[in-house]
């Protein structure tokens, strides 16, 4: 994965937002919980940032996921392509890259699309109560 261009990187991404999602991280495990709560960019019709070139001022903690630092985040859902590919998995066929259509993650129901909610509308002590079990 090093070797590749930084359009062949951006290629593996399914499109299904869940790394736009809000986590909170149990402080005396160190485990990860998803919500249901969009992060202000994303897009969620098209599961796409609204604005991916700027990303990093507008969201200080917007996290950039490289071949470098792909090994340690363990935050991954198991249905990440970039996680599929690093533990040597194969990607689903419901995956872009193989089925040739943009559309089928979310046809398959893999994405967030039509799941979210957006961060403006959620208070922060409201976090806990907006947690989801359809991510693993």
């Amino acid at each position: 994965m090093n070797e590749l261009s930084p359009v062949e990187w951006e290629s593996i991404c399914d499109g299904c937002a869940k790394c736009c999602l809000h986590k909170l991280e149990d402080e005396d495990t160190g485990d990860i919980f998803y919500t249901d709560v969009a992060c202000q960019l994303l897009d969620e019709n098209s599961c796409q940032c609204r604005d991916y070139e700027n990303r990093f001022t507008q969201v200080p903690d917007c996290f950039k996921l490289t071949p470098e630092n792909l090994g340690q985040q363990t935050w991954l859902p198991s249905t990440c392509a970039y996680r599929l590919l690093f533990e040597r998995k194969p990607l689903p066929d419901w995956h872009p890259l193989l089925s040739g259509n943009s559309q089928s993650i979310h046809s398959s129901g893999i994405s967030v699309r039509g799941k979210t909610v957006a961060e403006q509308t959620v208070q922060p002590d409201d976090m806990e109560e907006r947690i989801i079990s359809w991510i693993n």
